[in-house]
């Protein structure tokens, strides 16, 4: 069980209360979720997990359809309707009638139990659309790093600022690396399933983002258009260190012609 005292919500994570009387269960649910950046708290029995939810206020709640320690239905009328909690049922293989029971009392959906969260992650996305960069990892790419959490976005050490729209591409390319990405896809994640392909604001959005990325005007863009089909995203390849050796490497070169263009003609000093 959570200690009350330890638990947290000024840090922006999406706090998720977790309902189930299988403790492999629920704390597996937990570990999957903390790498997305979702804080859970496990409670095994629904009266701690009801005096929980007061003192935690979650943004959502996930509940066993076959709890043992209380109806399901209950506990799921209980923190949908009298706390306001969005609440989820999980479902296993002989839970049909208990999760539609859940649903009939106030849940938002059901979800697959044992879970999994790439199962969990999109129901609470539309829980809370506010929060849904939160639930996303930073990504890391060839010295390439965004967070959606901040939308900082650094690239071999250096900050890049980046307009939200531009960001929301970037961190999409680079969730999709390597792989083609047709327009319509880049329209639907950025601006929604309705976008509109007929004018030319991802043309210019993603000129924009590669102006931002270039370190230099020898480096080949991140971004390659395959005509006809879309893009690719291709993370570079060159390191800090590398840059860093590139530049000793010139500064030593420059040394040596300096050394030999003052040697000519002249005489050594006495």
């Amino acid at each position: 069980m959570n200690n009350l005292v330890e638990t947290t919500t000024g840090d922006g994570r999406f706090v998720l209360l977790v309902v189930d009387d299988d403790e492999s269960v629920g704390a597996a649910l937990v570990t999957q979720l903390a790498a997305h950046r979702v804080r859970g708290h496990h409670y095994p029995h629904a009266a701690e997990a009801l005096l929980a939810a007061g003192a935690l206020r979650p943004d959502a709640a996930v509940v066993a359809a076959g709890l043992t320690t209380m109806n399901s239905s209950e506990l799921v009328r209980l923190l949908a309707r009298r706390a306001g909690i969005p609440t989820v049922v999980g479902v296993g293989d002989d839970d049909g009638g208990a999760a539609a029971a859940g649903l009939r009392a106030g849940a938002t959906a059901g979800v697959r139990r044992p879970y999994r969260a790439e199962e969990v992650l999109p129901i609470l996305r539309g829980i809370r659309p506010e929060t849904a960069g939160t639930l996303d990892p930073p990504i890391e790419l060839g010295g390439l790093w965004a967070d959606p959490s901040t939308f900082e976005v650094r690239l071999h050490g250096r900050t890049v600022a980046l307009p939200l729209k531009e960001f929301r591409l970037l961190y999409f390319f680079m969730g999709h690396a390597e792989r083609i990405i047709t327009r319509e896809q880049l329209l639907a994640a950025v601006w929604g399933a309705t976008a509109d392909d007929t004018s030319n604001t991802l043309t210019v959005h993603i000129k924009r983002l590669r102006r931002r990325l270039a370190l230099d005007g020898k480096q080949p863009p991140m971004i390659v258009t395959v005509r006809g089909l879309g893009y690719r995203f291709v993370p570079a390849t060159r390191s800090a260190e590398q840059d860093e050796d590139r530049g000793t490497d010139e500064r030593t070169e420059q040394r040596a012609r300096d050394h030999l263009t003052r040697g000519v003609g002249t005489q050594p000093d006495p």
